[in-house]
This record gives C-alpha cells, structure tokens and sequence, in this order.
C-alpha cells in the first residue's frame, strides 16, 4: 500500500495549479500523484477546473481583442500622421 501525500506535497500542486497554470495531468506526472487524488483536492479545496471548451473559447477571443487593439493602434497612428 501506498504512502499518504504529504501536506506539502498537496499544497504544492494545488498552488501551482492555481498561480501558474499546471495542468493536473502534468502536476501528476511531476509529482507521482494520480489525477483522481489531484482532482479530488481541488474539489475539497472548493475550486472548478475550466473545461478544455472554455479555455479555448477564452484563446481565441483574446486573440480577437489582440487583432481589434493592432488595427486601433494603427489607425490611430494613421490619424496622428495626418495631422502633422
């Protein structure tokens, strides 16, 4: 039978996941945790992991207002040089 996680160990995922992005399958392989444990914390902890669909959904419209910024910009600097 396996050993407990320790309390640090868990804090440390669940940390990591939260602030920086880790996937729970990549803090599994790093840490030799089984995603079930990782996600059965998360759970307890009170915290939803986005869906694959949502983060997604999130890329590409930030990727959208990226584009819609650019062509401001340069339509501004385009304004600006008609000025002068």
């Amino acid at each position: 039978m396996s050993e407990p996680i320790k309390k640090e160990i868990r804090e440390e995922v669940l940390h990591k996941i939260k602030t920086t992005g880790l996937s729970v399958s990549e803090a599994s392989k790093q840490y030799g945790v089984s995603t079930k444990a990782i996600y059965s914390w998360l759970a307890k902890d009170g915290e939803q992991i986005p869906s694959l669909d949502l983060i997604r959904k999130l890329k590409k419209r930030n990727q959208e207002l990226l584009t819609m910024i650019g062509i401001l910009t340069y339509e501004l600097e385009q304004i600006k040089k008609g000025r002068k």
